[in-house]
């Protein structure tokens, strides 16, 4: 019987002990027994299938891996110890010395830093594409181009990429598909059905949805996926069964918390677009967005997150910073609490303003992620600090 996402989020669920419990345990140990000489070597082997080391896999860990990919609508997935844990892990796993990624410009700061930085000590390039300009990436593509990669909404600009676009080009010339769906979640957009080979999250934001555990995720084809369980299994980015039983649990509440997420987003970024101290307001459901109807297309809602300019440049941000009572102030984001941050102040600081303007990061910009509170409440706060300025 083909159940629906929310079903999935709840019913997903580990064979259970012996004392058949409704919801399902901890399982709070480091390695599992066996039962004889022969049941060892049989699981080691790999011949049976079973629990060995919490370093490889747990029920926990199990659960909740399941649980994301049969939202996103994907054969097999690996957990990680945090969102870029399962971002490093994945493309480690993968690439090889002499390897080329190509990658949407708009992505996250730590995954940036991995291309730019790191990747290059073992000769592996990336090549960049402006997320405006998605007609150019057929002209970056090399010989030794192994990974297509993007994210989509993007942070902190909410841009969005036509997935089914980079579905084709990635079939075409025969390269990985890895979307980051952080921003989205499992249950408002599913990269697979577009030709995504690989899906990411760090777990951490709007999955665990109240600012209490690390933790990231892998999904996607099983052939991928098995080459990305050895090596993280090998260099230990395991995430703890404590913090995967928080998201597992997480899991079950995430389509109706990401309603209300959505839905009073919708009303505060419309709000936002008439206050006069603010020069835009970008939120992927408003018709005002570049790419309203390719939201619409691809996204059933349009998230939790809002961009908008306010007028003043940096200095006008800090004092917007200062000036909010209730909000509060964090890089984190999806949260039950609502948070703001001023990216070109805070998080994206350390690059120039050149680089900053080339992802979308204005002076002035904001990055509200809407939580759960009442959204006249956010509303009002976010007023109150405008009105300052």
């Amino acid at each position: 019987m083909s159940q629906k996402l929310e079903t999935k989020a709840i019913r997903t669920q580990m064979e259970r002990s012996k004392f058949l419990e409704h919801s399902t345990p901890l399982y709070l140990t480091s390695s599992f027994i066996f039962e004889d000489a022969e049941d060892m070597r049989a699981s080691f082997s790999e011949e049976k299938e079973r629990n060995i080391y919490s370093r490889f896999t747990n029920p926990n860990t199990s659960e909740f891996v399941q649980k994301v990919a049969d939202m996103e609508g994907a054969e097999d997935g690996v957990s990680f110890a945090t969102g870029m844990g399962a971002i490093y892990g994945t493309f480690a796993a993968l690439l090889n010395s002499g390897d080329h990624i190509v990658s949407a410009r708009s992505i996250f700061g730590s995954t940036h830093t991995l291309f730019t930085k790191y990747f290059p000590k073992w000769n592996i390039e990336t090549s960049y594409f402006k997320v405006e300009e998605p007609e150019t990436i057929a002209s970056l593509i090399k010989p030794n181009t192994k990974i297509l990669y993007a994210e989509t909404p993007t942070n902190p600009g909410v841009d969005i990429l036509d997935l089914e676009y980079l579905g084709k080009i990635a079939k075409k010339h025969n390269l990985i598909l890895i979307i980051d769906n952080c921003f989205a979640t499992p249950y408002l957009q599913q990269p697979v059905q577009y030709g995504a080979d690989l899906v990411i999250h760090s777990a951490t934001k709007l999955i665990d949805g109240q600012g209490r555990v690390l933790g990231g995720v892998t999904v996607g084809n099983a052939d991928l996926i098995r080459e990305i369980y050895l090596f993280a299994r090998n260099t230990g980015s395991a995430l703890s069964p404590f913090n995967a039983w928080i998201l597992s649990k997480s899991m079950e509440t995430l389509p109706v918390r990401v309603d209300r997420h959505c839905e009073s987003a919708l009303k505060i970024a419309t709000l936002l677009e008439k206050h006069p101290k603010i020069n835009w307001v970008k939120y992927p459901f408003l018709k005002s967005h570049p790419q309203y109807e390719l939201a619409k297309k691809q996204m059933s809602q349009g998230g939790n997150i809002i961009a908008f300019e306010i007028k003043g440049g940096i200095e006008a941000g800090r004092s917007f910073l200062n000036s909010i009572k209730m909000l509060s102030l964090s890089s984190n984001l999806g949260d039950s609490r609502s948070i703001v941050t001023h990216p070109a102040s805070t998080t994206h600081s350390k690059l120039s303003e050149p680089d900053r303007l080339e992802v979308g990061i204005t002076d002035g910009m904001i990055r509200l992620s809407v939580g759960l509170e009442h959204f006249e409440d956010i509303n009002d706060d976010l007023n109150q600090a405008l009105d300052t300025l």
